[in-house]
């Protein structure tokens, strides 16, 4: 008779430790969208606004030839007046220490290639944060903002998860992005 009695996981119930990890993962996701209003609201408050790459890139001078685009850095693509992007090379952007806001040029020379210059960069400030690694995404945590980072720029530098980082963000405007500046040495226990 033993041996024919299910448990409650193999009977397709739920176990109080199944249930609880539900409740925790319905916790967390509650209060990151808690946390994502809230500081949308702090940055309504506060009149700090999303910047608008499209319309940053039309006050950009265009070129009458068209072999030349120019546009904004939006963390990721080179966004031009129109909305068109053109996706940044990853390495570019970080030996560049692009930053989103920063106004760039796309040449199309005759044999098809892209070039990108940087044109004017958009007033910077440094912080320091760590380095952590979710949903697959690098992520530095600093000044209770998080920014994502490119993955180049990781690579580059060989940081790990929980190095401190000196990152580089927009001085004014709102971003989601961060340039890596480099890695902070560790303190010695010593």
């Amino acid at each position: 008779m033993r041996n024919k009695v299910k448990s409650r996981s193999q009977s397709g119930t739920k176990t109080k430790n199944q249930t609880e990890l539900e409740s925790a993962k319905k916790l967390i996701a509650s209060a990151e969208t808690n946390l994502k209003q809230a500081r949308e609201l702090l940055n309504k408050a506060l009149g700090v606004k999303e910047p608008n790459y499209k319309k940053e890139a039309g006050k950009i001078a265009i070129n009458p030839e068209g072999k030349e685009i120019f546009g904004v850095f939006d963390g990721e693509n080179m966004v031009t007046q129109k909305g068109k992007k053109y996706p940044i090379p990853a390495n570019y952007a970080s030996k560049s220490k692009l930053v989103s806001g920063d106004k760039l040029k796309l040449i199309i020379v005759p044999d098809g290639s892209f070039i990108y210059k940087q044109i004017k960069p958009i007033k910077r400030k440094k912080l320091i944060g760590d380095l952590e690694i979710k949903k697959n995404k690098f992520i530095v945590s600093a000044d209770g903002e998080f920014y994502r980072v490119l993955p180049a720029s990781v690579t580059y530098f060989k940081a790990k998860e929980g190095d401190k980082l000196s990152i580089v963000v927009p001085e004014k405007e709102k971003s989601k992005w961060a340039a890596i500046e480099g890695i902070l040495p560790k303190k010695n226990k010593n």
